[in-house]
């Protein structure tokens, strides 16, 4: 198969190098692309040097198998009909397309047929919380239908990518050196603080990637589940955390969610309040899965329970998830 990553310098553009090769993904050749300014830059992939080449409108797509494409949502849009133009399967990191209804919005754990046969050769990969928050919720779902679900969210600085990264390891050292930290990529310092907003407001006073949340799950899990959530920045580097409150149609008990929860493909229990074993990024960032831990049942509603998730977002929120597309397409004879 001829594999293609477009957008390879960006923070998920390189988790997706380093994922190809650590998964064995069976590819037999890999063309990289990037802007006009990372068009040059060479990487290592299987032993080999391989330049990225200039992104344009041309018949650079031709004979590739399946597009990676992690650019951001202009770059998207406008190339869309160049990657695909000669059958190549665009699975897209973007929020370009992940509410177009002829563009399957998908995470391999919860609907992965959705991925078969996408209309337009487009299969979009959902907002990094939205992902790991449906992952822990399917297993729930599976027990009684959610009705309803309140989460707040605790986004590391790599969600906004490598500049995010470098913007929160640029303020603390500037802290450390008693120097006055830069503001640019965030609202506000993002070091030694909390930031209660992620992307931009909408006129209903919730962010956009609020409102990702709600939409993109309902979407996934073809569900009329009511999803409220408060996004926040926190000055961590990696993997993002999450506190979900659910309310089912029947009580489900703390040890029926522990068991559907230890048995749900992509998570992983790590629940053992009295030796204070819990997920936390520090030491979850980098891993595959989804962390659950710090399950119990609601005290003001009896069908009701509240959990903490951490997953790291730039594998299993971006780059992993769009890879786990590509190998159950392939492993199920519909791609490749």
């Amino acid at each position: 198969m001829r594999v293609a990553i477009v957008g390879t310098s960006g923070a998920v553009g390189q988790e997706l190098l380093k994922l190809l090769q650590e998964r064995k993904f069976p590819l037999g050749e890999l063309v990289l692309f990037g802007s006009a300014r990372s068009a040059g830059s060479k990487y290592t992939f299987g032993g080999k040097e391989i330049t990225v080449k200039e992104l344009k409108e041309n018949d650079d797509f031709k004979g590739i198998d399946i597009a990676f494409v992690s650019a951001g949502a202009s770059t998207s849009k406008k190339y869309e009909k160049t990657i695909t133009k000669y059958g190549a399967l665009m699975i897209d990191n973007s929020s370009a397309f992940r509410m177009d209804d002829d563009v399957p919005l998908v995470v391999p754990e919860v609907n992965p047929r959705d991925a078969v046969d996408p209309p337009r050769r487009v299969i979009a990969n959902p907002n990094c919380t939205t992902i790991q928050m449906v992952v822990a919720l399917n297993a729930i779902e599976k027990l009684s239908h959610i009705k309803r679900a309140h989460v707040s969210t605790y986004q590391a600085a790599s969600g906004a990518g490598a500049t995010g990264i470098r913007e929160l390891d640029d303020q603390y050292k500037a802290i450390v050196e008693g120097r006055e930290p830069t503001v640019s990529k965030f609202a506000y310092q993002l070091a030694n603080n909390l930031i209660p907003q992620v992307d931009v407001f909408t006129d209903n006073g919730y962010t956009k990637e609020e409102m990702k949340m709600y939409n993109e799950t309902r979407k996934i899990m073809h569900s009329d589940i009511a999803v409220s959530a408060t996004c926040v920045r926190v000055p961590i580097q990696r993997a993002h955390s999450e506190n979900i409150w659910i309310e089912t149609e029947r009580p489900v008990s703390v040890e029926e969610a522990r068991e559907a929860f230890a048995l749900a493909e992509g998570v992983v229990l790590m629940d053992d309040p009295d030796a204070l074993k819990y997920p936390m990024p520090l030491f979850q960032a980098g891993k595959d899965p989804v962390y659950v831990g710090r399950i119990r049942g609601d005290i003001s509603n009896p069908n009701g329970l509240t959990f903490w998730c951490v997953s790291d977002q730039i594998r299993k929120g971006a780059a992993l998830n769009a890879i786990q597309i590509a190998e159950y397409l392939i492993a199920n004879g519909h791609c490749g």
